[in-house]
């Protein structure tokens, strides 16, 4: 049903409550200020509830999950995130957590109160032995993950999750005259597979968030927002150029990419995601959540 602004008023209470009606909140597309908390994860550690509320007071209603405290239960977690009124919406967990033990991992993110669990990087068919460091996936490395995601995907699916991919620069670094998030994009099943295009990421290695959705209408559900100043000619290569930095201060313009997303894709989340801090942390996160709300297309 279609609620009204005045009755959205004690908005923390209705958050912690699981309120998911969507409403106008003044950002892109409608939705909701979201962070990753892979932004506050030193924080997290030192004073998880404190971290908590600070990304509540920057101005953010939603989080995707990442670097949690292994020390507290999913139960505990959840409850500190109602009472920072947050909803938590989506889950990054590794490929290994994925593969190795998946049932305990949709129990785990249940609890939470996930729609969404989202794998940030690739596997290998051939895992390399423990204590020696992989190299470059193969695209035949590339091709498993997606036949995996595809399983993977199936069973989150049935237990009414929804499971995606996020991408950084190496899915777009050729290998053996392929480009490996293309393969993705070619083999996972739309049905069971979606896409969290990290537009920061894609930028440095020289991409175009606007012209992969035109290329694929449809396959991107979330965002990842984050600036960089990035160098004269960005490619996965020289990804090392790239210098993090807050969203409005770097070189990245989100306004066409929004606008993108409103033609042909339906994007239900949007998280920032402040990889360093170029500024004291609060600050920073104030000005990302500012920037999402000053945001127009």
């Amino acid at each position: 049903m279609e609620v009204s602004r005045r009755s959205f008023l004690g908005g923390a209470a209705a958050v912690a409550a699981g309120f998911t009606t969507r409403i106008s909140y003044g950002l892109p597309l409608g939705l909701p200020p979201g962070i990753q908390l892979f932004s506050v994860r030193q924080q997290m550690a030192e004073d998880f509830d404190g971290a908590l509320t600070a990304v509540r007071a920057a101005g953010f209603l939603e989080v995707e999950s990442a670097a949690l405290p292994k020390t507290k239960t999913a139960a505990e977690i959840r409850a500190s995130l109602d009472k920072a009124g947050l909803k938590c919406v989506s889950s990054h967990r590794s490929f290994g957590d994925l593969t190795s033990k998946l049932d305990e991992v949709i129990a785990f993110e249940k609890t939470i109160g996930v729609s969404y669990i989202i794998c940030p990087g690739p596997g290998r068919r051939n895992p390399p032995a423990p204590g020696t460091r992989p190299g470059a996936p193969t695209i035949d490395d590339w091709q498993y993950n997606a036949e995996e995601f595809n399983k993977i995907g199936a069973k989150l699916k049935a237990a009414g999750i929804t499971f995606g991919y996020h991408n950084h620069y190496v899915e777009f670094a050729p290998v053996d005259g392929k480009e490996p998030y293309a393969e993705l994009l070619r083999i996972c099943e739309p049905d069971k597979v979606t896409f969290e295009l990290d537009c920061g990421w894609a930028k440095v290695a020289g991409k175009d968030p606007v012209e992969l959705m035109k290329k694929y209408p449809h396959r991107f559900s979330m965002f990842h927002v984050k600036d960089f100043h990035l160098p004269s000619n960005p490619s996965p290569a020289n990804h090392e150029e790239a210098k993090v930095t807050e969203l409005g201060r770097g070189s990245i313009d989100y306004r066409p990419i929004f606008a993108q997303a409103a033609k042909n894709q339906k994007i239900t989340h949007a998280f920032v995601e402040q990889e360093a801090f170029d500024i004291p942390w609060k600050e920073s996160l104030k000005v990302d959540a500012d920037y999402l709300k000053a945001l127009k297309v």
